[in-house]
């Protein structure tokens, strides 16, 4: 598929672990459509983690509450430090 046909916000598919917030659209192959709900909360609660403000077990407790996925505070710690870069 041409790449300028890819809707805004997906994402191409690199591994066999699909991130969280992102699933299979069967219309466009190799790529991830995003849930935008998903994908904003998880960013709410990264911010919210990087800035001390919660736990990693109140963030993935959170995550699980309002999507019904589970994530592991290490995969929460390993995505906060991706995005917001590790705490010193």
């Amino acid at each position: 598929m041409e790449l300028s046909l890819i809707p805004d916000g997906y994402i191409k598919r690199k591994t066999s672990t699909i991130p969280f917030g992102y699933e299979i659209d069967k219309n466009i192959e190799g790529y991830l459509k995003p849930n935008h709900e998903e994908v904003d909360l998880l960013k709410e609660i990264s911010e919210s983690v990087y800035a001390g403000e919660i736990s990693l077990g109140v963030g993935v407790d959170w995550l699980e509450y309002k999507t019904g996925k589970s994530m592991s505070r290490a995969g929460l710690k390993k995505h906060v430090d991706k995005v917001y870069g590790r705490k010193k």
